[in-house]
């Protein structure tokens, strides 16, 4: 798995990204509890998942590691609409793919031909964010 490292569970912080239930997540918020007789401190880390917005919960150690993905954020132009399908080029390799239309409604309404778009790419998955 290249697209994902390890990091310190302790050294998340809201914004950060963190793989929890196999899916990329974008920390939202992380509560510790105090160390107790026989173990550690405990962290719960929340997060929101990037490409489903499915809100996750992760309990570890404080001193334990947990995987980080490597979040991608590129730029691609629209080639055709087909339907719900977006054919999108990337502007750096060129690759041509297809994406699923977005969900929100002013992303939706600036997608046309020849426009360009933000998206992500992280655990061989991709979504269009926004229009550039």
């Amino acid at each position: 798995m290249e697209d994902i490292r390890i990091v310190d569970a302790s050294g998340l912080k809201a914004g950060k990204y963190v793989v929890i239930d196999d899916a990329p997540c974008r920390v939202v918020n992380i509560t510790k509890s105090k160390p107790g007789k026989h173990g550690e401190a405990k962290l719960r880390i929340v997060g929101i998942g990037v490409f489903d917005d499915r809100k996750r919960e992760l309990f570890k150690p404080a001193g334990h590691k947990v995987h980080a993905p490597m979040i991608d954020k590129r730029t691609a132009q629209v080639l055709t609409l087909v339907g719900d399908e977006v054919q999108l080029m990337d502007m750096e390799t060129y690759e041509t793919f297809e994406l699923p239309m977005p969900n929100d409604d002013e992303v939706k309404r600036g997608i046309s031909e020849g426009v360009e778009v933000f998206y992500i790419a992280a655990m061989g998955q991709k979504k269009i964010l926004q229009v550039k």
